[in-house]
């Protein structure tokens, strides 16, 4: 493993612990997209499906326990929490994510490295974790107003895919034969999605103002 693999998965890790401490100390779920969230679950159940058949290293086991178990912890939280639920903001989350699931899992069933269910949900899992942020992003804009643990979690979701770029980079320079396009496509195209919450989120930091997205 190398350093930028590292340093993607652990922002990654510090993107969802940020997301639950929002929610279990705060209480609150504000500026949360529900709908991202479960599209992230059905990314992290579709891509882990060999969980308990192949073993990779307790390391690589563990963090596949704990983005499965974070994701459908806060998924839970924002629909049954009697205390968080009332925060979130249904009204402005309502992007049809469906959408978004049922064309990617099409694309996975023809574009894919091999015809197998293993393999087709992992390409669905790449293409729908492409797009899975734009409920979250098109929350943001309708609501405007962005509390610092949400732009620091959104922040950080997208600095973990800019620096797998980083890793696939240096891995295809030093490892002989690494191509895997469908990877590097989604992974392009997810992280230009982020693009534009860079922008505003780092003129917020450099001014000292409140985040904002134009609506």
């Amino acid at each position: 493993m190398n350093i930028f693999r590292l340093a993607g998965d652990m922002t990654h890790l510090a993107s969802v612990l940020v997301l639950l401490l929002k929610i279990h100390t705060i209480k609150s779920c504000a500026g949360i997209s529900l709908k991202t969230q479960e599209l992230y679950a059905i990314v992290f159940v579709t891509r882990y499906l060999d969980i308990f058949t192949s073993f990779v290293s307790l390391y690589n086991t563990f963090m596949k326990l704990i983005f499965l178990g974070s994701s459908f912890s806060i998924v839970w939280y924002m629909r049954r929490h009697k205390i968080v639920r009332r925060s979130y903001d249904k009204d402005h989350d309502t992007f049809r994510h469906y959408f978004l699931a049922l064309p990617c899992l099409l694309l996975a069933l023809l574009i894919h490295e091999k015809f197998t269910l293993k393999e087709v949900m992992w390409t669905f899992s790449l293409y729908l974790e492409a797009v899975a942020i734009l409920p979250q992003l098109i929350l943001l804009q309708r609501t405007r107003n962005i509390d610092n643990l949400t732009g620091q979690y959104v922040f950080l979701l997208g600095a973990y895919r800019a620096l797998y770029i980083l890793n696939w980079i240096y891995r295809y320079f030093t490892e002989p034969h690494y191509v895997h396009w469908i990877t590097w496509v989604s992974g392009l195209v997810q992280t230009l999605l982020y693009a534009d919450f860079f922008y505003y989120y780092f003129d917020s930091w450099k001014n000292s103002k409140k985040l904002q997205l134009p609506a």
